[in-house]
């Protein structure tokens, strides 16, 4: 699985940060590894470094599951942390609905050609 960061110029973009990043991917979404391509990471400051109130740090996650659409998350939130963590979340559940639904037509389909990632808690 491939990670690309991408962040505006408000957001310093550092070894340390993309190094976060990683983790916190490869901890939530390693169960989908082996049928995720890429994933897509852009880290904004909304409001732009002159104001320092509210969610205004927001992270949209953009994934390449093999054979699907892309699929997409965001999260605002008060720092690049919880928004990348929040966006990591939603992204894992968006991924869980995907790999049910893929496995429920499938089996309706008498398909066996797809199996769903191990379960990984």
């Amino acid at each position: 699985m491939q990670i690309q960061i991408n962040s505006d110029r408000h957001i310093q973009a550092d070894e340390r940060l993309a190094e976060f990043v990683r983790d916190t991917l490869n901890g939530k979404l390693n169960r989908f590894a082996d049928h995720l391509t890429r994933i897509e990471v852009h880290l904004s400051d909304e409001n732009s470094s002159t104001k320092h109130d509210g969610n205004d740090k927001r992270c949209l996650l953009e994934a390449r599951f093999e054979g699907q659409d892309p699929v997409a998350v965001t999260e605002h939130a008060a720092t690049v942390g919880q928004a990348i963590t929040g966006a990591t979340e939603k992204l894992q559940r968006k991924l869980s609905t995907l790999v049910g639904k893929l496995r429920d037509k499938h089996s309706r389909l008498g398909a066996a050609d797809f199996v769903e990632p191990d379960e990984v808690s």
